[in-house]
């Protein structure tokens, strides 16, 4: 088994276009693991392998791979910057030891960036900052750096100070050694050089800064500087990388990723400064009588990982991954502690991007996959049946936006079952059947994510999937009362149909149906009566004023009269509909539309454009309240107004906000906006 102190397990996070995947490639060619630079615009990158990453150019799952570097392995997992996937970051983040947090440096850091910092800050992650694409037209690091100490919630102290940048991007200053290093061709190899002499005292200035960021994380160390002014370079690297592991401090290098220019120094940081899993904190989880129980991260304790990613293998089936907290796995079955079951499987696999290599075992770090399981999915806890052990599974993100689904062919059964099969792989996923409107919906974290599910839908199944703007659920209910008479009478020869029936008609607010005989003798015999309430409750179905459904009426049956010869149960139930659209009508009737609970949160700056904007909708503002890092905003809107919120918030905040909705209630629609709803409704049919 490998020693588990030279094992890493790190995801590189980032905004999209900052260069993750590229550098991932480049991090794989340097160690030699793989043997060409492939190119993410070219299709031809090890990370990004699935049809739909190649046509976007954007990366769409999680993908792993591993390397060797300097006698250390180390697990790696490339993430998507889309917000559209972030589900898939915030899921490998959950796994993961430390982090190699990208940021490019033409595009600086953006409210992509912040929001994926924040992931990173929240589960407190050991973290590296590259900065990557000096080589690129506009590449500016001192703007970078500032924009990193003013908006990210890391305190960042820079390890390798660029020399030159764009074209001119040759080298870099070791701030700690005080060395340069200029790049040697696209193989990712150093050669010593001179500090050129304009960039000394920049040098110096960064050296200072490096102490003091490392001193105040270490009681010992401040008070060392405070005396002396001074760490030694032992000093400076042990307290540097407990700075780090403890999350307080993130060192910065600097690379171009495409050329492949500073890789290795990442990687040394990688080996330098991340922790091994020994290194992170107690596993804390439950029991199966629910008491908490810790475990040691190491080899020798009991074996333990959680699942956190199931995806579908054109040729493996369906493969579950999962990451190794404790002990090692080896052999055919382990026993899966949230479903209480043992699980048998055949090969265990370590992912090299789209390929799986078999291994015999698995420790401490390691990132495995197996195929075919029975009852495993994502977030459930692996463990040793004699040592039990559950780990709180990760949450997904809430759906923001939803679109009715139908299939573009007409194959619907086809269609709901792949869509059926992709919610085992995607967790932010939902599917739901509208009631009111008839409607299938499909809920996603944004149009782009729905549309990746419907490619691969049509890739994988073969059935093409339609988006629609999905209609708003509206109802119908009365405002008064009204005694009414339904009568259905016609005679064409033979036998005739005569069915005739008063009934009370008035609200009952937030009751939904309610129905009471009140017949005195046998004016409507008894077998008569359910129908006359059938064809009530088929008729509030129809709806009555645009086709919605009636809610929130109470009927009392009063009277009638009957035919000995040409009374039927069909008779009186159309007589009972009758009644009910003439009363429904009298008693006057309005419409309702659902209003939906959002919680939003913003930065500072937002809040008035957002507050604006939510009174544009007919939205009602019920509080604020501020959690230290954002302002959060309580609101009540109808549906109707936030169809295209998700779109719509990020254009207003520069993809800073985000938002949650839920149903709450049903609210009657203003007359004007009602009259439109009617008219269009109309218009339809």
């Amino acid at each position: 088994m490998q020693d588990t102190s030279k094992v890493r397990n790190i995801a590189l996070i980032g905004h999209g276009n900052c260069g993750k995947t590229s550098l991932a490639e480049a991090m794989l060619f340097t160690a030699g693991k793989i043997n060409r630079l492939g190119k993410v615009d070219d299709g031809t990158s090890a990370m990004d392998y699935e049809d739909e990453e190649i046509s976007r150019n954007i990366s769409i799952n999680s993908s792993f791979h591993n390397y060797s570097w300097n006698k250390h392995t180390v697990y790696l997992a490339d993430t998507p910057g889309d917000d559209n996937f972030i589900n898939e970051t915030n899921f490998a983040a959950h796994v993961c030891d430390g982090v190699v947090f990208t940021i490019g440096a033409v595009l600086g850091v953006k409210g992509q960036t912040i929001k994926f910092a924040d992931i990173v800050k929240d589960k407190n992650l050991p973290t590296i900052i590259a900065v990557n694409k000096m080589d690129r037209e506009r590449a500016d690091f001192n703007k970078t750096m500032n924009e990193i100490n003013e908006s990210l919630p890391f305190t960042p102290v820079v390890l390798n100070v660029p020399i030159g940048a764009e074209e001119n991007f040759k080298g870099f200053v070791d701030v700690i050694s005080g060395k340069a290093f200029m790049f040697d061709g696209d193989k990712g190899t150093l050669i010593d050089a001179d500090v050129p002499a304009e960039m000394i005292d920049e040098v110096a200035e960064y050296r200072e800064s490096l102490m003091e960021n490392v001193a105040e994380t270490d009681d010992d160390l401040i008070e060392k500087f405070l005396e002396e002014g001074e760490l030694t370079e032992e000093e400076l690297l042990a307290g540097l990388r407990a700075g780090v592991c403890k999350g307080e401090i993130a060192p910065v290098c600097v690379c171009a990723a495409l050329k492949n220019l500073g890789t290795a120094a990442v990687l040394d940081f990688v080996n330098a400064y991340l922790p091994s899993p020994t290194e992170r904190p107690q596993l804390v989880g439950t029991n199966t009588d629910g008491d908490i129980v810790e475990r040691n991260p190491g080899a020798d304790e009991s074996f333990s990982a959680q699942v956190f990613k199931t995806m579908a293998d054109p040729y493996a089936g369906r493969l579950t991954i999962f990451r190794v907290y404790s002990g090692v796995l080896s052999g055919d079955t382990f026993y899966n502690s949230t479903k209480g079951e043992s699980e048998r499987f055949g090969q265990l696999y370590v992912l090299e991007g789209k390929e799986q290599k078999p291994v015999g075992e698995a420790g401490p770090g390691m990132i495995v996959a197996v195929a075919k399981l029975k009852d495993t999915s994502t977030g459930d806890t692996l463990c040793d049946a004699s040592a039990p052990i559950i780990y709180e599974p990760m949450k997904p993100l809430s759906p923001v936006i939803s679109f009715a689904v139908s299939a573009k062919k007409g194959d619907e059964e086809k269609l709901f079952g792949s869509i059926t099969k992709m919610l085992d792989e995607d967790l932010t996923l939902k599917m739901t059947r509208q009631q009111q409107t008839k409607q299938t919906l499909i809920s996603g974290m944004g149009r782009t994510h729905l549309e990746v599910v419907g490619s691969r839908i049509k890739r994988k199944f073969g059935v093409e999937m339609e988006l629609a703007q999905p209609k708003v659920p509206y109802m119908e209910t009365i405002k008064g009362s009204a005694l009414v008479q339904g009568k259905h009478k016609k005679q064409s020869g033979g036998r005739g149909q005569y069915g005739d029936c008063w009934i009370e008609i008035s609200p009952c607010p937030g009751k939904g149906y309610e129905f009471e005989d009140k017949i005195v003798g046998g004016v409507i015999p008894q077998q008569y009566r359910p129908a006359v309430d059938k064809g009530i409750q088929e008729a509030m179905e129809r709806g009555v004023m645009a086709g919605y459904p009636v809610i929130d009426v109470k009927i009392v049956l009063v009277d009638g009269s009957y035919h000995n010869v040409d009374s039927s149960e069909m008779a009186f139930k159309i007589a009972g509909s009758l009644a009910f659209k003439k009363g429904a009508q009298e008693a006057g009737l309005v419409l309702l539309e659902p209003y939906v609970n959002m919680e939003i949160r913003v930065g500072k700056d937002h809040v008035g454009d957002v507050m604006g904007d939510l009174n544009s909708r007919r939205g009602k503002v019920m509080g604020m309240d501020s959690d230290g890092k954002s302002e959060i905003i309580n609101a009540q809107v109808p549906q109707s107004e936030v169809l295209s919120y998700a779109t719509d918030l990020t254009s207003m905040t520069g993809g800073l906000g985000t938002f949650s909705v839920e149903f709450d209630h049903y609210e009657e629609v203003p007359a004007q906006i009602a009259e439109k709803i009617v008219a269009e409704k109309a218009m339809e049919e």
